[in-house]
């Protein structure tokens, strides 16, 4: 009798370390199946796109120009000269009321009274970016340029810039014209430099200099 209670115990020992054994099993084989989530990919978040504005302060305000990501030519190189200090002391040299106001010739620092200007810049060219989404509405930010005959690939000046003033925009110039920013505070200093007294040859009599620029990173 003892012999038989003791050999029922044994078995049930037996079958128990079985079940324990076959559960162990299965919960390992359905972890080498199941996607472990890494923390690389619990921790990692979408990168967001950062938008670069300018603020420029001129001798008559504050004009503040966000710059688009679609030209990141033109967008590196305004960049680049306003951090290097390149406009400090430049003339809006040209202006037309109820169309653009020009600047960025590093000729104009300086330059005497009624001398003619609009031929300098930094020594090199940028490629046209011109884009069909990206038109001369009134703010736009727009790099100038030579002509077609002379400049059939319309390649921008590498520092000269003009800001579109006309309240219906200058939509003639879409399509021949690299337009790379626009203005997103500031634009009645815009109208009011635009309103100024100029010479025949659209130079203000007098001077309005960009005094500095300072570029800043949003998201």
């Amino acid at each position: 009798m003892k012999n038989l209670t003791l050999l029922v115990i044994l078995s049930l020992l037996f079958s128990v370390s079985c079940t324990a054994q076959t559960k162990k099993q299965d919960a390992l084989a359905q972890a080498e199946t199941t996607p472990v989530q890494t923390e690389t990919e619990i921790t990692q978040e979408p990168k967001k796109e950062v938008m670069q504005e300018v603020i420029i302060e001129t001798s008559m305000g504050t004009i503040v120009v966000a710059l688009f990501n679609e030209t990141p030519l033109h967008r590196d190189n305004f960049v680049k000269l306003a951090n290097e200090k390149f406009y400090d002391g430049v003339l809006f040299h040209r202006i037309i009321q109820n169309f653009m106001i020009q600047g960025g010739d590093p000729d104009s620092k300086n330059a005497a009274k009624g001398a003619r200007l609009g031929m300098g810049g930094p020594g090199y060219t940028i490629p046209a970016e011109i884009k069909p989404n990206l038109s001369h509405k009134r703010g736009a930010l727009a790099a100038a340029r030579m002509g077609d005959n002379v400049n059939p690939q319309r390649a921008s000046s590498g520092s000269q810039f003009y800001i579109v003033d006309n309240p219906q925009g200058s939509h003639f110039l879409d399509g021949q014209y690299t337009v790379f920013g626009e203005v997103i505070k500031g634009m009645e200093v815009v109208d009011k430099i635009a309103a100024q007294p100029k010479d025949p040859a659209d130079r203000p009599l007098e001077d309005i200099k960009i005094i500095s620029m300072k570029v800043v990173e949003k998201e």
